[in-house]
């Protein structure tokens, strides 16, 4: 798992979401797409953006270390761990096709 950093983005080659830079009450900022409505500094959302590559991998779910930077990542953004995994399972099932939606 990697992240990409640019002045403008932060991707992910493990996951679809992303951080982008926004001009926020004047000043520089940024949007995490699963969390698109807190303006956030760049810590805050690479700290996003890894906590979202930590919890898209499947292999690190009984990996108490993960978990744990997990944790801190969430509390980097002022969240909860198992709050974060609602919104980022949200997300996905939206991205599903129809078909499997109805199943």
């Amino acid at each position: 798992m990697a992240l990409y950093v640019t002045e403008w983005s932060i991707t992910s080659d493990a996951s679809p979401e992303c951080a982008s830079r926004i001009t926020h009450r004047g000043r520089p900022a940024w949007r995490l797409s699963w969390l698109p409505d807190r303006a956030l500094t760049l810590e805050q959302a690479r700290a996003g953006m890894e906590l979202d590559e930590l919890l898209s991998d499947p292999e690190n779910v009984n990996d108490y270390a993960a978990m744990a930077r997990a944790d801190a990542c969430a509390a980097t953004i002022g969240m909860l761990r198992a709050h974060v995994v609602i919104l980022l399972a949200r997300r996905m099932a939206a991205r599903l096709p129809v078909a499997l939606k109805a199943s």
